[in-house]
């Protein structure tokens, strides 16, 4: 579906923990579910993602999502998520986001103050969210996580930087994970391009590893990113990272889905008790707080916490004699 000249796109812009998410509705998607809905997207809108996260109106690390309805009644909204190199199966920041949209705009009616619950609908499962209102704004949103779990340890990778070790596990997408606190970086701003460069390399081996095959469902398999991360002071239990995902993407917020996939990895070592907080610091300066709250044959069961703000609200227009048309990026 190629966008048309005369097409107008409303977005509402947000970002969790300095993390972009875009959030536009697009209208009817084919499919019965989000996933179904997203791989109508991936062939039928791409124009549409192009366009909203290119240069001039994007960067090269934008994020977003597009609304869709529930995979059922029980549920309260869907989003298919959409980023500069295309659409992944899992957003945590986008999650957060969506929920406090939702509320914004009285798509959801909330009190003054309170929780409320939201059920949100995302292409790797439903996430049951419950939003924190606090004077008639939404102060934080907590999402219970789709089963996360452990699929690799101990894969020897190397890299520009030294032979590092990866971890492998899964959060709604699969993350694999490389401590850097020995290898004389820091999960800091001032060191983006390194690991943007780490980040790459660890993927560009790993991507075909027999470790990110979903066990139940092909369209979830793949590794989406590399969470580069060190450990803040002496307490396993407060990380900072940064997370290089698709085509070396810099996720300015913890990653909610990535946070996830580090709390299966503590888990397995055994570094974490059910129901510890772990505070996960990001490269822009925000804080997710995740927590194991069940454990399960499959895996843990995770809730991730964090606050999401609206920063505008654009109008945007395809002019026909724009020579850049649908965009460019540099990265």
């Amino acid at each position: 579906m190629v966008l048309g000249p005369d097409e107008v796109i409303i977005a509402d812009d947000y970002h969790t923990a300095g993390e972009p998410f875009r959030i536009v509705d697009l209208g009817p998607m084919e499919g019965d579910s989000v996933l179904d809905r997203r791989s109508w997207a991936m062939y039928n809108l791409d124009d549409h993602r192009r366009f909203l996260c290119n240069e001039p109106r994007g960067h090269a690390d934008m994020y977003g999502g597009m609304v869709v309805p529930p995979n059922d009644p029980d549920g309260d909204v869907g989003v298919v998520f959409f980023h500069k190199d295309g659409f992944s199966t899992a957003c945590g920041h986008g999650t957060i986001a969506m929920a406090t949209w939702a509320i914004d705009t009285g798509r959801i009616p909330a009190p003054d103050s309170g929780e409320v619950p939201i059920v949100v609908d995302v292409p790797s499962g439903r996430l049951h969210t419950v939003a924190m209102v606090e004077a008639g704004r939404v102060a934080s949103v907590r999402f219970t996580n789709v089963v996360s779990f452990v699929s690799a340890t101990g894969l020897v990778v190397d890299t520009s930087f030294g032979s590092v070790t990866a971890e492998m596990s899964f959060g709604g997408a699969f993350y694999a994970s490389v401590a850097i606190d020995d290898l004389g970086l820091t999960a800091t701003a001032d060191r983006v391009d390194d690991l943007i460069t780490l980040g790459r390399e660890v993927k560009a081996t790993l991507d075909d590893h027999p470790t990110t095959a979903h066990p139940t469902n092909h369209r979830l398999s793949g590794l989406y990113g590399t969470v580069i991360h060190e450990t803040l002071g002496d307490d396993p239990l407060q990380e900072r990272n940064v997370t290089i995902f698709a085509d070396g993407q810099v996720d300015r917020s913890p990653c909610g889905s990535g946070t996830s996939a580090r709390l299966a990895l503590l888990h397995h070592h055994g570094r974490i008790a059910v129901h510890a907080p772990f505070e996960n610091h990001g490269v822009a300066g925000g804080t997710f707080t995740g927590r194991i709250v069940d454990v399960t044959g499959a895996g843990v069961v995770t809730t991730v916490e964090g606050s999401a703000h609206r920063h505008a609200t654009s109008t945007f227009h395809l002019d026909p004699h724009d020579p850049i048309g649908l965009g460019f990026g540099f990265r």
